[in-house]
């Protein structure tokens, strides 16, 4: 029995060991990008970004829990425009402050994870006219620390983040292009 013990043990030992040195070889930068054509202007769509009590109206993490607490602070809309939320486990709690804001260009946010994980990212839009619409560009890109690359392990953040991504970039289109 005791032979039997340390076999697990071992394995068991061999497999932390093997996740662990996974995780060291995963990027210690996280980067996720979507974008979609919008057969709108850009001045129809920058609002929707820049003013944050829009983003009821778009956004999918807006749905994951929609009795979550929304705090909202600063200006009223761009730059110094907050906004905290304080949710379920599906969102968490953190915080979003607009640092830039180009009229009908650029949006840039600084974005804080506090729940379930602590993370601090940046956010950008950028909204590129194309012909007779716009072609927007939602980024995220920040520092992964070391639980963030374990979870890589296990989970594709570029996936399971850019399907929200593609999500709210649909719910612009369908938004600005009626």
């Amino acid at each position: 029995m005791f032979e039997v013990i340390v076999v697990i043990t071992v394995i068991l030992a061999i497999a932390i060991a093997a996740v662990l040195v996974l995780a060291a070889t995963k990027s210690n930068t996280l980067r996720v990008q979507r974008s979609v054509s919008i057969k709108a202007p850009p001045e129809r769509i920058f609002p929707l970004i820049s003013d944050l009590h829009q983003w009821l109206t778009w956004s999918p993490y807006e749905q994951k829990d929609p009795v979550m607490k929304r705090t909202y602070g600063g200006a009223a809309s761009g730059k110094g425009a907050t906004y905290a939320w304080d949710g379920d486990k599906n969102v968490g709690s953190g915080r979003m402050e607009i640092l830039e804001a180009v009229p009908a260009s650029k949006i840039v946010i600084k974005l804080d994870f506090f729940k379930p994980f602590e993370g601090h990212n940046t956010a950008e839009f950028t909204m590129l006219p194309q012909g007779d619409g716009t072609h927007v560009i939602w980024l995220m890109h920040g520092p992964a620390n070391f639980m963030s690359r374990l979870i890589q392990v296990f989970i594709n953040l570029d996936n399971m983040i850019g399907r929200d991504f593609e999500a709210g970039l649909a719910n612009l289109r369908t938004l600005t292009e009626k």
